[in-house]
């Protein structure tokens, strides 16, 4: 093992994954777009991509700050024609700039026939679809990879690379190295050596940062990046060009 100390890094940064809004329950946690926006100034992240299952409170949050926050509407596919016209009116009404699912929250496996009209959408409207992943039996990577088979041209973001368990973290990459429209975003994710080994395996345009704040500190998610023996090119696409790409900002 080689120990030294790890590099910094004071470019600008683009957070893939954040969050306003009260989460109540086991999470005991709330935050709002004024304290997004001041973190956000203390870390140099220049744009976040948001997302609140009220989606009418991200609606509001950029509107007030359009050019730090980036909207991704949050459907709940169970809802059917009520999710679709949603996500329909979220990205060609509020010009939100990506989907949001969570198969644990609402119950649903990603490669369900609820999710295909949304996909659908997110062809159509040629925008990602960011996915939580890491939590059985409705968020694992396996399932994920079944959706983005499936609709090959859809950018998918695989949030969290699996979680904290490792066999799911492995399986994130595995899946993504088989799946090219698959992208890897590395909030809550605990092995610094699996950055490498994705970015390694992967390339280094397809790994990208994400806070989860409020669930996770900036400061933590950003020095595992840090620590992951990457060099300055890889760690610039990690935590800024990769998410400007994928967001055609």
């Amino acid at each position: 093992m080689k120990v030294s100390i790890p590099p910094t890094y004071e470019g600008p940064k683009i957070d893939a994954h954040s969050h306003i809004g009260r989460f109540g329950s086991w999470a005991g946690l709330e935050s709002t777009a004024d304290e997004l926006i001041e973190q956000m100034r203390l870390y140099n992240v220049s744009k976040s991509v948001l997302f609140y299952f009220q989606n009418d409170e991200v609606k509001r949050a950029v509107e007030k700050y359009p050019r730090e926050l980036v909207g991704y509407v949050w459907p709940n596919p169970n809802e059917g024609e009520k999710a679709l016209d949603l996500v329909k009116r979220a990205l060609n009404e509020w010009k939100f700039k990506g989907i949001k699912l969570h198969p644990l929250i609402h119950a649903f496996l990603p490669n369900d026939e609820i999710v295909h009209p949304i996909m659908e959408e997110a062809r159509r409207a040629k925008v990602p679809v960011a996915i939580h992943s890491g939590h059985p039996p409705f968020s694992l990577p396996w399932s994920i990879g079944e959706l983005a088979e499936n609709f090959r041209d859809v950018t998918i973001i695989m949030l969290h690379m699996g979680h904290g368990h490792g066999v799911y973290i492995q399986a994130a990459i595995n899946t993504a190295r088989r799946l090219d429209n698959i992208y890897l975003e590395t909030s809550g994710m605990p092995m610094h050596t699996k950055i490498k080994e994705a970015i390694r395996l992967l390339g280094d345009n397809r790994v990208m940062y994400g806070s989860d704040t409020p669930f996770h500190e900036p400061a933590v998610e950003i020095q595992r990046i840090c620590s992951a023996d990457l060099n300055s090119s890889e760690l610039e696409r990690v935590f800024y060009s990769n998410a400007k790409e994928v967001l055609r900002l």
